[in-house]
């Protein structure tokens, strides 16, 4: 189990450093998540850290809702496209199917499938031993939510 989180987090780590990727900081009522649902599917604690990959399914319409995590967060689109904003409400990132991207710790963002058909993401977290694997943030004025 641990070889393969391993594994998952070196090719997710790799992945975001070819694109280049990084997400703007937030400040901002928690918003609830629609259509999401997630099941783990490994989970070990290493070193004061919590690895716990997951794989969550997003219906067409479906939202995260505004949130942030205590730790890093590494993912990989197995299906589908994420659009993703952060609490400035920019756009921050569309990933499609066979992308990789990271969000760092204490960012608030949100998550939409503006799609078709359902978003499937294969995610490892990175969190501080006993964290939650998120925590809701509030709306920061966003018009489409």
């Amino acid at each position: 189990m641990r070889e393969a989180i391993r594994g998952i987090r070196r090719a997710a780590l790799a992945g975001v450093a070819a694109a280049g990727l990084g997400l703007v900081p937030a400040v901002a009522d928690a918003t609830p998540g629609a259509g999401v649902t997630a099941r783990i599917l490994a989970q070990t604690t290493v070193g004061g850290k919590d690895y716990v990959l997951r794989e969550i399914t997003i219906a067409p319409g479906g939202k995260t809702g505004w949130h942030y995590h205590d730790g890093t967060l590494y993912a990989f689109v197995k299906q589908g496209t994420l659009t993703h904003s952060d609490a400035t409400c920019e756009l921050d990132g569309l990933y499609k199917t066979g992308a990789t991207f990271t969000e760092p710790s204490n960012q608030v963002h949100i998550g939409r499938n503006l799609g078709k058909k359902q978003l499937v993401l294969e995610v490892l977290y990175v969190n501080p031993a006993g964290a939650p694997l998120s925590q809701d943030a509030p709306n920061p004025g966003c018009d489409f939510e």
